[in-house]
C-alpha cells in the first residue's frame, strides 16, 4: 500500500483493548397492555402486577455476560427509578471484565422485570445480545433489542431469545442507515438530512404505535476504529505444526484465570467497608489523647507535609477524608488556625464522640481561627454541622457580608434554618454526657435583624418564609411560622413598623387576588381571546382595586413601587398553564411587565435564576461583563409565582418570521455602514456574542436540560437568554442531549464557526469557565443547602456528583479549557433534528 493511502483501511485488535466492558441501558419502547378483565377474573393475583396499576410501574433491568453456556460475571441490575413519562434509564453499566479477555461467543442477557406483588418480580421480556458481529467485529453504537414477551433472557449458545430476528421492519431498516450515516459511510447534506430525520421521527412514532413488540435500546461505546476479535499473542499459544512434546508446551491463559489475577477489575463486596475499623478508631483516640498539647502548639509541618495538607484543603466539600488525613489535620491543628480554608476540614477531623476533643476544638481552637470565606461559612450551616457553637461562628462570618451579597444567599440561608437544633426537637434522644452544644446558633435572629434593617432584603425574606409555611411538611411549617411571628414582632418595634406590616398585608392580598384569577383562567374552557377579555375586564373593574392602588412595593422587586395594573396591555400566554402577562404602572411613570403563573412549581426556576445572578456577580468581580441580565423570579407559593417579563422573541418565532437572527437584529438596530457586524450596530452584536457565551457556560455548569428553540429568547437589543428550567443538574427528556447548549442559529448569527465573532465567543466561554471554576465550592454548597427544600427535581439526588463533574476540578486550567473546547466542538448531530421535532409538536399544539 502506498504511503498516501495507508490510513484507508484501519482497525484495532481486541487484545490491545484493556478497558472494562461498558454499555448504557437507554430506554424501553413499545406499548404495554394490561391483561384483559376475563383473565383477571380467572387469576385474581394478576391485579397486583405493575402493568395493571395506573401510571408507570417501577421496571428495572438485569444484565449478565455469558459465553459458551457459562456466566462470566454476576448479574447486574439498574438502580431504582420512578418513571413519570417514559421508561428511560440512561444508566451506564461497567462489567468487571476487560474487552481483551472476552471470548468470541460473548453474549449479554437483558431481562426487564416488573412488580408481581409484594417482594415478587415477573419478567416483562428478555433479549440476548451478541457482542461480536458476523465478521468478528466488536459491536458499537446504538442498538435496538427485541424483547421476547414474558420470558427471561436465555444465555445459551443457541439462544431462544435472540435480540435480532430475520424479519426486518421499516424502523430496523432506517436504524441501519442511521448507523452508516454516523460512521460517515453516507454522504451528508444538511438540508436533505434535516428533512430525512424529520420524516424518520414521524415513521418512528407511527411504527411504535402500531407495533405489538417491545424494544430495549442500549448504547455501546463508539471507538475510533473497528475492533476485530483477535487471539492472545502467538508467543503464548502452542504451535500445532511443530513437534514439541505436550508436556513442554506452555499453558494457555484462560479468560477466567486472567480475571482472577487482575485486581483492577475484580472486587469483593464488603458490607462493613463504610464503617470505621474499631481497632483503628481506638488506636487513633489513644494516640490523640497521649499527644501533649504544648508540643502540638509549636508543631510546624515540613515542606512535604505542607504540600499534603494543601492538597487536603483543596478537596471539594463533598469529598470525605480518610482516617490518615484526619489524623494529619488533627496533628497540625494549631498550625492550621491561620489558614481560612482549614476550618471545615479540621471540623471533619474531630471525633465528636470524644468530649475532651470536642471541648478543645470548639472552646479553644474555634475562637482563635482566622476569618473564613463565605462559601465555608455556608458549608458549616449545612446538615452535617450539629454543634451550635460552630454554627454560631459561621453566622458571625456571614455578618461581614453586605446586604446585596446576603440577598444572593438568602434563599439557602432560609433553608439552613431547617438544620438548626431548635427546628428538630430530638434532645431527649441525645446523650447528656456529650460535649456537643444544642443551643440556638442565632441564625434566625441574624436574618431577622438584617431583614428588618433593609426593606428589599426584608421583602424577599418574608416571601421565602411564606412559601415554607404553605408546604405540606407541617413540622417545618410550624417552625417557619415561629420565625414569621418573631420577624413581624421585630418589624413593629422598628421605625414605621406598622406601615411596613400594612405593606406586607397588602402584598399578600394582591398575590391572593391574582392567584385566584390565574387559577380560574387556567381551569376555564374558554378560548384564549375570551380569557384575555375576561382578564382585562377583571383588571379594569374598579371594585377589584387593581387598575389603581395606593403605591405598593412589588413583591417581585421591592425597589419598584407600583400604582396599578394597565388592563388594556395585559394578556394571557398561550402555553399549557395560561400564565397572565400583567403590565404594572410604576409610580415614576414607567411600566413593569410581569408574568404571573398558577399551577406550576416556580421554586426551581427561582433557584436557577438566583445562581445565574450569583455567577454574573462573580464574573463582574473579575471585570468580565457577559450581559447575562437574569430576570427576576419569585415563588409566592408551592404552586404559583411571578417572573419579570423581558420583551423578546423565541428563536423559533424569529426564524419563522425573519428567517435568521441577524435579520431580526438588523430590523431593530440597523447600521448600514458596519460591514464587520453584518449591517447591525456593533454594540448589539457585541451584546449578543457576550450573552451567548455567558448563558452557554452557566447553563452547562447547572446542567440545564430540555433546550429547544422555544425556550431560547433574544431581545431586540441583542440580549440572548434562556427561560423554563424544568430540567436541571443533568436531567433531560431528550436522548443524546449535548452538555453545552449552542444551536446552529446562534452560530450563524455570529457569522459561522470561522468568523471573528465566533472566536470571541469561544474566548469569552473559556474565560468565564476559568473564573467560575474558582468558585466551585460556593456554588456546590449553595446547591447542597437546597437538597432538603422539597424541590421535586433536586431532592433524593446526588447533586454533588452532578455539579462537581461539570467543574472538572481534577484538571489544570489548560486541561479544563481544552475539555470545554472539546464539548463546544462536539455538538450532537441529533440536536437539530430534535429541535425540528419539537417545532412540529408546537405547531400542532398552537
Amino acid at each position: 500500500m502506498d504511503k498516501d493511502n495507508r490510513d484507508d483501511f484501519t482497525f484495532a485488535k481486541l487484545r490491545d483493548l484493556k478497558l472494562p466492558v461498558t454499555f448504557r441501558i437507554s430506554q424501553l419502547e413499545g406499548t404495554r397492555k394490561p391483561r384483559p378483565f376475563s383473565e383477571l377474573l380467572e387469576k385474581p393475583e394478576l391485579r397486583f402486577h405493575g402493568v395493571q396499576q395506573p401510571g408507570f410501574s417501577d421496571l428495572y433491568v438485569t444484565c449478565q455476560l455469558v459465553a459458551d453456556n457459562k456466566p462470566l460475571t454476576i448479574p447486574f441490575r439498574t438502580s431504582f427509578k420512578s418513571f413519570k413519562k417514559d421508561y428511560i434509564w440512561n444508566e451506564w453499566i461497567t462489567l468487571p471484565i476487560r474487552y481483551c479477555d472476552l471470548p468470541l461467543s460473548s453474549q449479554i442477557t437483558f431481562t426487564v422485570w416488573d412488580i408481581a406483588g409484594p417482594r415478587a418480580a415477573i419478567p416483562v421480556g428478555g433479549s440476548t445480545f451478541r457482542l461480536f458481529g458476523k465478521k468478528w467485529t466488536l459491536r458499537r453504537g446504538k442498538h435496538r433489542l427485541l424483547l421476547w414477551a414474558d420470558k427471561e433472557a436465555d444465555g445459551s449458545t443457541e439462544t431462544t431469545t435472540p435480540s435480532k430476528v430475520g424479519t426486518r421492519d421499516e424502523m430496523g431498516r432506517l436504524e441501519k442507515l442511521v448507523k452508516k450515516y454516523e460512521r460517515g459511510d453516507l454522504s451528508k447534506s444538511d438540508w436533505l438530512d434535516a428533512m430525512a430525520f424529520r420524516k424518520m421521527a414521524e415513521i418512528h412514532a407511527s411504527e411504535t404505535e402500531k407495533s405489538q413488540s417491545l424494544y430495549l435500546y442500549i448504547d455501546l461505546p463508539r471507538f475510533d476504529f473497528p475492533v476485530i476479535f483477535s487471539e492472545p499473542d502467538a508467543s503464548s499459544i502452542p504451535s500445532t505444526s511443530t513437534s514439541v512434546p505436550a508436556a513442554t508446551q506452555p499453558p494457555v491463559p484462560s479468560a477466567s484465570s486472567a480475571i482472577a489475577t487482575d485486581t483492577h477489575i475484580w472486587a469483593v463486596v464488603d458490607p462493613d467497608i463504610a464503617k470505621e475499623n474499631p481497632v483503628e478508631d481506638k488506636h487513633r483516640r489513644l494516640v490523640r489523647s497521649h499527644r501533649s498539647s504544648p508540643y502540638d502548639r509549636e508543631l510546624k509541618p515540613n515542606a512535604k507535609i505542607r504540600d499534603e495538607l494543601s492538597e487536603i484543603l483543596n478537596y471539594a466539600p463533598s469529598q470525605p477524608l480518610t482516617s490518615e488525613e484526619k489524623d494529619l489535620i488533627w496533628k497540625f491543628r494549631f498550625y492550621l488556625t491561620r489558614d481560612r480554608r482549614g476550618l471545615t476540614k479540621f471540623l471533619k477531623s474531630v471525633t465528636w464522640r470524644d468530649p475532651s476533643e470536642v471541648k478543645q476544638a470548639v472552646e479553644e481552637l474555634l475562637p482563635q481561627w482566622t476569618e473564613i470565606d463565605i462559601d465555608d461559612a455556608l458549608e458549616l450551616l449545612g446538615p452535617g454541622t450539629v454543634d451550635s457553637r460552630v454554627r454560631a461562628f459561621a453566622v458571625k462570618q456571614l455578618s461581614r457580608a453586605d446586604d446585596d451579597e446576603l440577598l444572593l444567599y438568602l434563599l439557602q440561608l432560609v433553608q439552613a434554618l431547617k438544620f438548626e437544633s431548635a427546628a428538630s426537637d430530638q434532645r431527649s434522644a441525645r446523650s447528656t454526657s456529650s460535649a456537643i452544644s444544642y443551643d440556638d446558633s442565632g441564625l434566625a435572629d441574624f436574618l431577622i435583624a438584617r431583614a428588618v434593617r433593609n426593606l428589599i432584603l426584608g421583602n424577599r425574606f418574608y416571601w421565602y418564609l411564606m412559601v415554607e409555611v404553605a408546604l405540606e411538611d407541617r413540622v417545618m411549617a410550624k417552625m417557619y411560622g415561629r420565625v414569621v411571628y418573631k420577624f413581624m414582632g421585630k418589624i413593629l418595634e422598628a421605625e414605621n413598623g406598622a406601615e411596613r406590616r400594612d405593606v406586607m398585608r397588602r402584598q399578600g392580598e394582591l398575590i391572593e387576588t391574582l392567584s385566584k384569577r390565574a387559577k380560574e383562567l387556567r381551569t376555564s374552557k374558554d378560548p384564549r381571546p375570551k380569557k384575555i377579555d375576561k382578564l382585562r375586564a377583571f383588571l379594569a373593574d374598579s371594585k377589584n382595586n387593581l387598575a389603581s392602588m395606593v403605591p405598593l412595593p412589588l413583591p417581585l422587586d421591592a425597589r419598584i413601587e407600583v400604582t396599578g395594573i394597565i388592563a388594556e396591555k395585559s394578556s394571557v400566554f398561550k402555553s399549557n398553564m395560561f400564565p397572565m402577562l400583567l403590565y404594572f404602572q410604576g409610580s415614576d411613570g414607567s411600566e413593569y411587565p410581569v408574568m404571573f403563573k398558577d399551577g406550576d412549581d416556580m421554586r426551581q426556576d427561582q433557584l436557577v435564576i438566583q445562581l445565574f445572578t450569583l455567577m454574573d456577580r462573580l464574573l463582574r468581580k473579575e471585570n468580565l461583563d457577559l450581559k447575562l441580565m437574569p430576570y427576576d423570579v419569585l415563588a409566592t407559593g408551592p404552586l404559583q409565582g411571578m417572573a419579570q417579563f423581558i420583551p423578546s422573541k423565541s428563536i423559533a418565532a424569529i426564524v419563522s418570521e425573519n428567517g435568521t437572527l441577524l435579520n431580526y437584529l438588523r430590523a431593530n438596530h440597523p447600521d448600514e455602514g458596519s460591514v464587520g457586524t453584518f449591517g447591525v450596530e456593533p454594540n448589539v452584536i457585541d451584546t449578543f456574542v457576550r450573552s451567548c457565551a455567558g448563558y452557554c457556560v452557566v447553563t452547562y455548569l447547572l446542567g440545564v436540560g430540555d433546550r429547544h428553540l422555544d425556550n431560547l429568547l433574544l431581545a431586540p437589543d441583542g440580549h440572548f437568554f434562556h427561560v423554563d428550567f424544568g430540567y436541571i443538574l443533568g436531567r433531560d427528556p431528550k436522548p443524546l442531549a449535548p452538555p453545552v447548549k449552542v444551536c446552529k442559529e446562534m452560530v450563524d448569527a455570529m457569522g459561522g464557526v470561522q468568523s471573528v465573532h465566533y472566536a470571541r465567543f469561544k474566548n469569552f466561554c473559556f474565560t468565564a469557565f476559568t473564573i467560575l471554576r474558582k468558585s466551585a465550592n460556593l456554588i456546590l454548597n449553595l446547591v447542597t443547602l437546597m437538597v432538603d427544600a422539597n424541590i421535586p427535581h433536586i431532592k433524593h439526588r446526588d447533586v454533588h456528583e452532578q455539579v462537581l463533574g461539570k467543574f472538572c476540578l481534577d484538571m489544570t486550567e489548560e486541561q479544563g479549557i481544552e475539555h470545554f473546547e472539546k464539548l463546544l466542538n462536539d455538538i450532537s448531530p441529533f440536536t437539530a433534528v430534535l429541535d425540528r421535532m419539537h417545532d412540529w409538536a408546537q405547531y400542532w399544539r398552537s
